[in-house]
């Protein structure tokens, strides 16, 4: 009797996993359209809506950062009709930025899949004397306070990644608070500021037309997009590696068979060759992970980051 039941119930998840989904599926984006999450978010949709012959509908949730479209998220319905764009800034900076995020990115979540990274680009004026990493560390070393990095916002990558370098190297450049990227450029390039660490896909227009020169990546590798400018590492500064990835979560406790068709689809619609080509030309780098392993990375990074916004100085508002 005991056999029959559980027998009844494996059936009864795996098909209502196989008649997923039956209506229309919410993904929340917990910023404002046009950023990085917005176009992963907007092309899976797009690409799971064909998969999977429902609509897959993108809301902007904004406010307080990524916080509202994320607590928003948190407590939906498992169910698999609400998924949510997950990164390094709600899954991970959020618990070190935030004393109360009302949410845990591992508890409260499921990851269905990592769809990829992408690296930050230490650039500096075009007028700088130095043009590596160890000449501008040099000379940090020997003049405290003298070379300005431009950072954009708290806990942005743009922020920890300057705060990254500044700890690791052992170095005191001063910090210069932007509201965004655009009016952190305009002072870069009239040479009103020294450098800028920014998201590589932004950073390249700048660099390829001599307005500004790279220094390093922040991936563990080489990033395509720049390919002859080498990263921390390879620059002499180990562990200065900071990869933004993002990828796609349900709620937790969302039955698995869902979570199963979800990523089987995810990782098929990703691989065909316009979608890779997008992603692509848009600066990402392709994960690739089991589901174990992209579990195992999530909770590793929500405890890694943390730690060092604490480490930093950093307090949680």
């Amino acid at each position: 009797m005991r056999f029959l039941l559980v027998a009844g119930l494996f059936a009864a998840c795996s098909a209502f996993g196989q008649a997923y989904p039956a209506k229309p599926v919410r993904i929340i984006v917990p910023s404002a359209p046009g950023g990085g999450y917005d176009f992963a978010g907007r092309l899976l949709g797009d690409k799971l809506g064909a998969e999977l012959g429902q609509p897959f509908i993108v809301e902007n949730r904004v406010g307080a950062g990524t916080l509202v479209g994320t607590q928003a998220a948190a407590t939906s319905a498992p169910d698999g009709y609400t998924l949510l764009m997950g990164g390094l800034a709600n899954m991970a900076f959020n618990l070190g930025l935030h004393k109360d995020p009302r949410y845990d990115p591992v508890a409260d979540f499921t990851p269905v899949a990592l769809v990829g990274a992408f690296t930050y680009a230490l650039v500096a004026r075009k007028d700088l004397a130095q043009s590596t990493l160890r000449e501008v560390l040099d000379f940090a070393r020997a003049n405290p306070g003298r070379l300005t990095i431009a950072t954009s916002g708290i806990g942005t990558g743009q922020h920890i990644s300057a705060v990254l370098l500044k700890r690791l190297a052992g170095v005191d450049l001063l910090e210069v608070a932007y509201k965004g990227a655009q009016p952190a450029y305009v002072d870069l390039l009239a040479g009103r500021v020294d450098l800028f660490f920014d998201n590589t896909t932004t950073a390249r227009p700048f660099i390829a037309d001599g307005r500004v020169k790279p220094i390093v990546t922040s991936g563990a590798v080489r990033d395509p997009l720049l390919p002859n400018v080498p990263t921390g590492r390879e620059a002499g500064v180990e562990g200065l590696v900071l990869d933004s990835w993002m990828g796609l979560f349900a709620p937790a406790k969302t039955p698995r068979s869902v979570v199963q068709r979800l990523r089987a689809a995810t990782l098929k619609v990703i691989d065909l060759p316009d979608a890779r080509q997008r992603f692509q030309s848009g600066g990402w780098r392709e994960i690739s992970m089991s589901q174990e392993e992209t579990a195992a990375f999530v909770q590793s990074e929500a405890q890694k980051w943390p730690a060092f916004l604490k480490q930093a100085g950093i307090e949680a508002q």
